[in-house]
């Protein structure tokens, strides 16, 4: 118990580094010491163990990752419904590009992030095996491949540092080229697997994305994308596509997301796992937070899609939403409505089909039209509302559902490789590539490929999958004006250092702007 606390104090002091008097005092008490920590010979297994169990609710919570990735974009908006859903403002400054480097949900997640890192470096220090080494410098490194490109700002300290002086710094394409080089150090000790493992496929995928944004963290205002970066991102793709856990496309699309994932997601690379009943990350929250108090089971009634995102896909799209078999003896779905992806329009009882009601007793439709502050009397119907994981019915009051949250599939990996094509004079073959997954997913082929409706195939497989707003940088389609946000300017490009880190640590600058 007191390595835990050790680990705990340390993991915050990371980040908050050192700066008052006060702080000093505080850090006094945990300056490293591997004799102080459990006999000074922890389970390393154990510490590898709470390393990827530190992912879990800055990934998979509505509050984390997601938010800044979505919430940030055309796919998902925050409204305030009366009273519920208005957290002083926080959902609707990140959907309008008028956040601040006091941002709640900036801070944490930055602070997060952090504790991932720390924990993964800490690690390091207790002699681990070559592949545990490894396993742990990938998590750090994605970690702080998001710190980059989130902040541009990557704190860090090497393993036993003590943490009284605040953490050194990179910056820009310096922290760029060091998580490149971590990754390729890390793979050759890697496993091939499992999906819940940090594994060779997925530092390969890490690494794809690096190389894809290159061009936006050498130049976020007019990133150019160089053919070497392009080829690295095609080879790549084309190795984890021939990869000895032979990824094909699931039954369903939804199968990738499901209860039972592990088994029937065919196209999942690397997922955390969750333990139906057992242990799990807040997963429930994708479906919670965006379906109504009278729908089963009970939801937040809070986020929406926004309809000229919805309107991206055609009716015969399955991954615009279909009727998914449950695992439920209850919630049977009689009336075969679509109970996953994007639900619109009136809505029923799983188990009964009978159609629901809001808490007004007006019919519970969901309609497309939604505002970032609604004030009427169809306040609780206003806005599309989608989610991907299914309910794990079993599980669904204890909240820890049975489905692996997903980092990285095989539908990421094509359309990464088709773009890098793309960029590199080559449409014909990344058309073949796009086309290859449209067929898959129930959508008709196109008759040719470019940007503009590359990035919309994007937006049709990953929605909602944490990509959104790194993509739209990258497609210079950010900043632009959509449905409740104005343009916005270059400093949305990148978040607010928090202002907490900037005092506690001189190395970090603010960004510029703010």
């Amino acid at each position: 118990m007191k390595y835990k606390i050790l680990i705990a104090s340390a993991s915050f002091m990371l980040i908050l580094g050192s700066c008052t008097k006060l702080e000093e005092k505080y850090n006094s008490h945990i300056t490293y010491n591997p004799s102080a920590a459990a006999g000074s010979n922890p389970n390393v297994a154990n510490l590898l163990t709470a390393v990827y169990s530190s992912m879990r609710g800055t990934f998979q919570g509505q509050e984390g990752v997601w938010a800044l990735s979505e919430m940030t974009t055309d796919e998902l908006i925050g409204p305030t419904r009366g009273g519920d859903w208005d957290d002083n403002g926080a959902w609707r400054v990140l959907h309008s590009h008028r956040f601040d480097a006091d941002h709640i949900r900036i801070r944490e997640v930055y602070e997060n992030l952090g504790s991932v890192i720390y924990q993964a470096t800490d690690l390091l220090r207790y002699n681990p095996t070559a592949q545990q080494a490894a396993e742990a410098k990938l998590i750090r490194a994605m970690a702080s491949y998001l710190w980059l490109d989130g902040w541009d700002q990557v704190p860090y300290r090497e393993p036993g540092e003590s943490t009284v002086a605040p953490a050194k710094v990179r910056k820009g394409i310096d922290a760029f080229n060091y998580i490149v080089s971590e990754i390729n150090a890390a793979l050759p000790n890697l496993p091939n697997g499992p999906a819940t493992m940090a594994n060779k496929d997925a530092a390969k995928v890490l690494l794809m994305k690096c190389y894809l944004n290159k061009g936006v963290y050498k130049n976020r205002t007019s990133p150019t994308f160089d053919a070497a970066d392009m080829q690295q991102v095609i080879t790549l793709a084309d190795q984890v596509i021939a990869s000895s856990r032979a990824y094909t496309f699931s039954s369903k699309y939804f199968d990738n997301f499901a209860p039972n994932n592990d088994v029937i997601g065919k196209e999942n690379i690397w997922t955390q796992e969750n333990v139906g009943g057992t242990s799990s990350g807040p997963i429930r929250s994708r479906w919670h937070s965006v379906t109504h108090y009278n729908q089963n089971p009970s939801g937040w009634n809070g986020f929406s899609t926004l309809s000229d995102f919805y309107n991206k896909f055609e009716a015969t799209d399955t991954r615009r939403g279909i009727a998914y078999t449950t695992n439920s003896a209850t919630y049977t779905n009689p009336g075969n409505r679509i109970n996953i992806g994007f639900m619109v329009g009136q809505q029923y009882n799983l188990s009964t089909d009978a159609a629901l009601k809001d808490r007004t007793g007006a019919s519970l439709s969901f309609t497309p039209a939604v505002s970032i502050i609604e004030k009427g009397t169809n306040l609780e119907v206003t806005g599309i509302r989608a989610y991907k994981y299914a309910i794990d019915y079993p599980n669904a009051d204890n909240g820890n559902w049975d489905n692996d949250y997903v980092y990285f599939r095989l539908g990421d990996v094509l359309l990464m490789k088709a773009e890098a094509q793309l960029r590199s004079s080559n449409a014909a073959g990344a058309l073949v590539v796009v086309n290859t997954l449209r067929a898959n997913r129930g959508a008709t082929p196109l008759a040719s490929l470019t940007l503009d409706n590359l990035i919309d195939e994007r937006g049709r497989e990953l929605y909602l999958e944490s990509w959104r707003r790194q993509d739209l940088i990258r497609f210079g389609k950010f900043l632009q004006a959509y449905q409740e946000k104005p343009a916005s300017s270059n400093t949305y490009l990148l978040f607010p250092i928090p202002n907490t880190q900037l005092a506690a640590n001189p190395n970090l600058t603010q960004n510029p702007g703010y």
